[in-house]
């Protein structure tokens, strides 16, 4: 069996965390060896720094946030390529892509984001749970980070999100029922084993 690297994308309160654990349950339930990583990872050092940040501890430019979310993932890249080559599969809740989504959003050239991450083992499948800003809104609405609270900022990262969804992702509208997007996130992976 060979490992395969999924990543889910979307705005905050789209699904990702949930689908994951779900996928992870399901591909569990048929014997596959899963491993579920989020990032930011906030237990790590660099991943401190982030929630700090995010917290309005810190100040850091659009630069510097997106080296530090880089730099958390770097943090695991060893473990992921060992994972990969011994047949597990990894699911990510935000991955590469949220760099390039948020850092675009922000002013930030997508081709230097690219670059940066290109050295981390990159996805075999990225699914985007898509939904409006205003739904992430809904969904929880206190408790907010500094980028969950700016509509203006995520309806960008929406975009930025579709533009790089048309080079070949899953787009599932995660608006829906989570029993719907399940069964379309399974197809999907499904496909790839």
């Amino acid at each position: 069996m060979h490992g395969l690297l999924v990543a889910f994308e979307g705005l905050d309160q789209s699904g990702k965390q949930t689908q994951a654990e779900l996928l992870r349950d399901r591909l569990t339930d048929r014997q596959r060896d899963v491993r579920l990583f989020s990032f930011p990872d906030y237990d790590t050092a660099i991943g401190a720094e982030i929630g700090r940040a995010l917290a309005g501890e810190r100040s850091y430019d659009a630069d510097g946030m997106q080296l530090l979310y880089v730099a958390n993932r770097y943090e695991w890249k060893q473990r992921m390529l060992n994972a990969l080559a011994g047949g597990t599969i990894l699911l990510c809740d935000r991955y590469v892509a949220s760099s390039l989504a948020y850092g675009e959003a922000q002013g930030l050239d997508a081709a230097w984001l690219a670059e940066i991450q290109k050295y981390l083992p990159q996805p075999d499948l990225t699914i985007l749970l898509d939904m409006s800003p205003d739904e992430s809104a809904r969904r929880k609405s206190a408790g907010r980070d500094r980028y969950e609270r700016d509509l203006t900022l995520l309806a960008r990262v929406r975009r930025s999100y579709l533009r790089q969804a048309a080079s070949g992702w899953v787009r599932i509208d995660a608006e829906r029922p989570r029993e719907v997007v399940a069964a379309e996130v399974f197809a999907a992976v499904e496909r790839k084993l």
